[in-house]
């Protein structure tokens, strides 16, 4: 069995998962200028799942896969409309086209989508850290 946190020990994972959040989103930047859109688009879905773990983190919501935390995500805070969908929908393309550009053949994102999808990535993690920073329920 897990031993549970402090919370000095919560507030320190939430934020160094907040700026791997950050990191990977200039880590897709930089793909992206260099040419590598699939490896872009992969660190844009992984900015995603720093910030939403960091959220779990911040409301004691556990996922052990990345199907899980997805399915948690949705019934957490789609379902009860902390998030509205439209926000989320960014999180669930970035899922589904790591998940194609990863282990499909023959899959390649552009330029123009990768940029589309980067700064739809840092409207979500905002939103995201937004909802982190508010207090415990």
């Amino acid at each position: 069995m897990k031993e549970k946190m402090d919370k000095n020990s919560i507030d320190a994972l939430i934020g160094y998962r907040c700026q791997r959040s950050d990191e990977a989103i200039q880590e897709a930047e930089l793909l992206c200028r260099e040419g590598f859109y699939n490896a872009a688009v992969n660190r844009l879905y992984y900015a995603c799942y720093y910030v939403i773990s960091a959220l779990f983190l911040k409301d004691d919501i556990e996922a052990h896969t990345h199907s899980g935390m997805k399915t948690q995500f949705g019934m957490h805070y789609v379902k009860t409309e902390k998030i509205s969908i439209n926000q989320a929908s960014i999180y669930y393309t970035l899922f589904e086209k790591r998940h194609s550009g990863d282990y499909d053949d023959f899959i390649y994102f552009d330029h123009e989508m990768t940029q589309e999808l980067i700064a739809l990535t840092k409207e979500f993690t905002s939103t995201i850290k937004e909802m982190g920073t508010k207090s415990r329920e």
